[in-house]
């Protein structure tokens, strides 16, 4: 029996329904346009809520509720050996994975999104093949490109469902807790990932090409996150390379070079998180006028339009920062592109936070940056062994600073490592943004004792008047 074709007409069809795909769909509703969402699954949130940052961050909190356990014996409160049920623990992550989605299934009902399950296929600018659904296309005035990315393998050693050889996706169903864990990549994932499994009972052994973990961070904040993770795993090695990776029955043999020690070794599982690509390629772009860089990613302008004036597009497609709240932020001008508001993503700082513990935030002008454009900067530290708040957590290895241009005293960046580091960089963006001196932030009253006196008080060691640390001489 041969389905017939249907056509569904549309003011805008969005591409993917993960945090940039859903803000766009949700915004372009609100500004009055008839909206449908495609994507292969059947409630939006895509990578960051089903397979990255929402179970991540579910499975951290808890690693984090295990470290403080382990504190507070210093502080006189003891607790028992912690006892890991790995179901119970894919329980929650699933509760609370579901709780978020069928949130925004709810709101995207309410806004009058169509929801679709397909796998879109562009056939023009304004035409969409929808592989999957009942209706077979979308005729659109406008198309949003969310498709997202994808995790990168090593030569050789493509992810197989159900293999010893994992990319993040994999990690984070949490089949089981291996004994012995190699994680190939010393960014934000790996190390995420890597404390989860260490806090879980995992014997964790990180690989990293080059001579330092988190590379985006400045030395002085990944500092404290070295000197936890050389304790919590079994080995560190820097300025090393995979060979080769050999997956048996029950174990995987890998080829090291570099400072590795001895350089083959086996692990139960391997953990590769060495980057991701763009979902550009089996979505039809040949058959519009987008153009791509030479590494796959869409091009757009400011306003995230492409080469095709029918097509915008956002989020990790476009490269940059792949990070859910700039696909958000991106999502929110391409809509209000679309109906005519004068929008453009002209942000000064994106906020990064890695999650582990301790936590390490930035956001504006690095030091390293800086050094690196021979711009001059002025930088200011409050470290937390004067901050009364971390001394009662015990938190003594955090630190905060801040980067300023000596000649206007503007905020031009800010760095935290410490507990509780992601909910406080965004104080350091909102600085930046509204272009604050740092007696702006000085100034600003911060309650006492609470950690995020320390952006404050790094702002009065740059006035030479801190008040829980001697100033310098001058």
């Amino acid at each position: 029996m041969v389905m017939s074709e249907s056509t569904r007409k549309v003011d805008v069809a969005v591409i993917g329904g993960g945090p940039g795909g859903y803000a766009a769909a949700f915004r372009a509703a609100d500004l009055g346009l008839d909206v449908a969402m495609v994507d292969m699954d059947p409630r939006p949130g895509g990578v960051c809520l089903f397979h990255g940052c929402i179970p991540s961050k579910t499975l951290l909190y808890l690693t984090e509720v295990m470290h403080d356990a382990r504190r507070a014996a210093d502080m006189g409160v003891t607790f028992g050996q912690p006892q890991v049920d790995v179901a119970a623990l894919r329980g929650w992550k699933d509760r609370v994975i579901d709780r978020l989605a069928n949130g925004l299934v709810n709101l995207s009902d309410k806004r009058g999104v169509q929801r679709v399950q397909a796998r879109a296929v562009f056939e023009s600018s304004d035409r969409i093949r929808l592989h999957g659904a009942e209706i077979t296309h979308l005729q659109c005035r406008h198309a949003i490109l969310a498709t997202g990315s994808h995790p990168i393998p090593l030569p050789g050693a493509a992810f197989e469902p159900g293999g010893r050889i994992m990319d993040s996706t994999a990690a984070l169903a949490l089949e089981d807790v291996p004994h012995t864990l190699l994680v190939v990549g010393g960014g934000y994932v790996g190390l995420e990932l890597g404390m989860i499994y260490a806090s879980f009972g995992s014997r964790v052994t990180v690989v990293e090409l080059s001579g330092r973990l988190i590379p985006g961070a400045d030395r002085d904040l990944s500092r404290p996150l070295f000197a936890r993770v050389k304790e919590a795993f079994k080995a560190i090695y820097l300025n090393t390379r995979v060979v080769s990776l050999e997956e048996g029955q029950d174990r995987v043999d890998v080829t090291l070079e570099g400072t590795a020690d001895p350089p083959r070794q086996s692990f139960d599982r391997v953990l590769v998180a060495i980057g991701r690509r763009p979902n550009s390629r089996d979505v039809g772009l040949e058959t519009t006028r987008i153009e791509l860089d030479e590494r796959g990613f869409v091009v757009v302008d400011e306003r995230q339009r492409t080469a095709d004036p029918h097509i915008l597009s956002i989020g990790d497609v476009v490269g940059g920062a792949m990070l859910a709240h700039k696909a958000m932020r991106e999502g929110k001008v391409a809509a209000e592109v679309i109906a005519g508001e004068p929008s453009a993503f002209d942000v000064r700082a994106i906020p990064a936070v890695v999650y582990t513990d301790p936590q390490i935030a930035w956001c504006g002008l690095t030091e390293e940056q800086a050094r690196g454009q021979n711009r001059p900067v002025k930088v200011a530290r409050f470290p937390w062994g004067a901050s009364g708040r971390a001394i009662t957590m015990g938190a003594y290895d955090g630190l905060t600073k801040m980067i300023f241009d000596p000649d206007t005293e503007r905020v031009l960046g800010v760095g935290i490592v410490g507990r509780g580091a992601g909910e406080m960089i965004a104080e350091g963006v909102l600085a930046i943004e509204m272009g604050a001196l740092a007696q702006d932030v000085a100034l600003t009253m911060h309650p006492h004792p609470t950690l995020s006196e320390t952006e404050g008080e790094a702002a009065e060691v740059f006035l030479g008047h801190a008040t829980h640390i001697l100033p310098r001489k001058k």
